[in-house]
C-alpha cells in the first residue's frame, strides 16, 4: 500500500488530522516545544478557553494548563487529561520515511510521538467540541507538559503553579501508551552522575598518581554486585514484568592517553526502583561505600582526590490506590480489572505525589515506541476515542 498523508478531514476523524498537526511539529527534548504549544493554545482559544501557559527559565518551553469548568462554574475537582508534548530523536534511526511527516500504511499511522504521546493529546482535543456540549457536573482538565523524556523536568513547575493558584483536581488520567488498559503502578527512575577527581601522572610513575577510571570502575563493580543482590533477594512484586529493583551504569568517559594516569572519569548510573522501594537507598550505599573504601586510599597520595556525586533526573514511582475513584472509573469504563504495573517511568507519581490520584490508560503499545518507525494504531485511536467519550458521560450532569 502507497503511502497517504495522514490528513483528510472530510474523510477521517478529527483526531488524525490533529496527529497529522501535532506530529509536525519537531518537539525532541533538545528542541522548544513553543510552536505546538502555542497551537494547542490557539484552538483552546477558537473553543473560547483560555490556557495557562508555565514556561522554563529560559522562556524557551512551555507546559500548558486549561480548564473546561463544571455547569455550576466550578473549577476544582474533577479529571486531569494528561500527556507530554516532548518525543525522542531520531538521530541514527533507520526510517522508512520522514518522522516528523506523518503516514498512513495499512491499519497504522507512522511519525515520532504518534504512540508516546502525540496521539493520545490528538484526541483529546479532537473531542472538545463534544466536551463542550455536555453540563459537566465536575470540571475537566487539559495538562500537557514538555521534557518529560529527559527526567520529567517540566510536569513539576506545572504542579507547583496549580498548587500556588489552589486549582485542585481530583483525579488524573496520564495517556501514555498501554494498549488502552488501565496501568496502576510503575517503577520510579533515579540517574545519578559521579565524578572521580584523581591525580593525573606518566603511567610509569602510577605510586604517584591516583587512576579516576580505576576508581570508578570499582565503583561501577559496586552498583553492578548490588544489582545482583536485588535480582536474588528482592524485595519482590512479581506484578512487574521485572519483579525487582534494577540498577545499571549507562555512560562512562574518562582519561586522555593510554600512557597518562587519568586524572578525571564521569559515569551515569540509573536505579529503577519499587514503588516499596526508597529511591536513595542504592546511592547512599554506593556513597558510602566510596567514603569509607576509596576515597581514603586516594587521599594517601593526594588529598585533592574525592569522588562526588549528582542526581541528574528523578521519576517517582507510582502506586495507585486500588479504592481511588480514577482507578475504579478507569477500571470500570475499560471492563478491565486486572492488575497491571509497568516498570517504564511516566509523569503519573509527579501527579499523584501532588495529591491528586492517577491511572495510566492511553492508546499503543510502549513497545513501538522511542523506535525507528514509531507507530500506533488507527484501532487503538479509535478506541481512546470511545474511552474519553465514555469518560465525558460519567462527568456530564443528569
Amino acid at each position: 500500500m502507497f503511502d497517504k498523508p495522514a490528513v483528510d478531514p472530510n474523510e477521517r476523524p478529527a483526531y488524525l488530522a490533529l496527529a497529522d498537526e501535532l506530529i509536525r511539529y519537531d518537539t525532541t527534548s533538545s528542541r522548544s516545544n513553543l510552536g505546538l504549544i502555542e497551537a494547542i493554545r490557539d484552538r483552546l482559544r477558537a473553543h473560547h478557553m483560555e490556557a495557562l501557559l508555565i514556561y522554563d527559565k529560559d522562556g524557551q518551553k512551555a507546559n500548558l494548563f486549561a480548564t473546561l469548568p463544571a455547569f455550576n462554574g466550578e473549577t476544582n475537582g474533577g479529571v486531569v487529561l494528561s500527556g507530554h508534548t516532548d518525543v525522542v530523536p531520531v538521530t541514527g534511526q533507520n526510517w522508512s520515511s520522514d518522522p516528523f511527516d506523518p503516514v498512513i500504511r495499512g491499519d497504522r499511522l507512522y511519525g515520532r510521538g504518534s504512540c508516546d504521546m502525540k496521539g493520545f493529546i490528538a484526541v483529546t482535543l479532537g473531542l472538545l467540541p463534544e466536551f463542550q456540549k455536555r453540563p459537566l457536573r465536575e470540571p475537566l482538565h487539559f495538562a500537557f507538559s514538555f521534557d518529560e523524556e529527559v527526567g520529567c523536568l517540566g510536569a513539576p513547575l506545572l504542579l507547583a503553579e496549580l498548587a500556588e493558584r489552589g486549582i485542585r483536581p481530583t483525579g488524573c488520567i496520564v495517556g501514555e501508551p498501554t494498549s488502552m488498559r488501565p496501568v496502576v503502578a510503575h517503577k520510579g527512575n533515579n540517574a545519578y552522575r559521579c565524578c572521580v577527581k584523581g591525580v593525573a601522572a606518566h603511567s610509569s610513575r602510577t605510586p604517584s598518581g591516583v587512576n579516576a577510571i580505576e576508581y570508578a570502575a570499582r565503583l561501577i563493580c559496586r552498583i553492578r554486585d548490588t544489582a545482583d543482590a536485588l535480582r536474588r533477594n528482592g524485595p519482590f512484586d512479581h506484578a512487574f514484568d521485572v519483579p525487582f529493583s534494577t540498577a545499571q551504569t549507562g555512560l562512562i568517559k574518562g582519561g586522555v592517553a593510554i600512557n597518562t594516569i587519568p586524572e578525571d572519569c564521569e559515569f551515569f548510573f540509573e536505579y529503577r526502583n519499587l514503588p516499596s522501594e526508597d529511591p536513595e537507598r542504592l546511592l547512599e550505599q554506593v556513597a558510602r561505600y566510596a567514603r569509607e573504601n576509596l576515597e581514603p586510599e586516594m587521599r594517601e597520595v593526594s588529598a585533592t582526590a574525592a569522588i562526588s556525586f549528582e542526581k541528574v533526573g528523578t521519576t517517582l514511582s507510582l502506586d495507585s490506590a486500588e479504592q481511588a475513584a480514577i482507578t475504579r472509573l478507569v477500571r470500570t469504563l475499560c471492563n478491565d480489572f486486572a492488575t497491571r504495573k509497568v516498570t517504564y517511568g511516566t509523569e503519573a507519581g509527579l501527579f499523584a505525589r501532588a495529591g491528586i490520584s492517577t491511572v495510566i490508560c492511553g492508546p499503543g503499545s510502549i513497545d513501538d515506541a522511542h523506535k525507528a518507525d514509531e507507530s500506533v494504531e488507527l484501532s487503538q485511536l479509535a478506541e481512546c476515542d470511545q474511552f474519553l467519550r465514555r469518560v465525558l458521560d460519567t462527568l456530564t450532569a443528569p
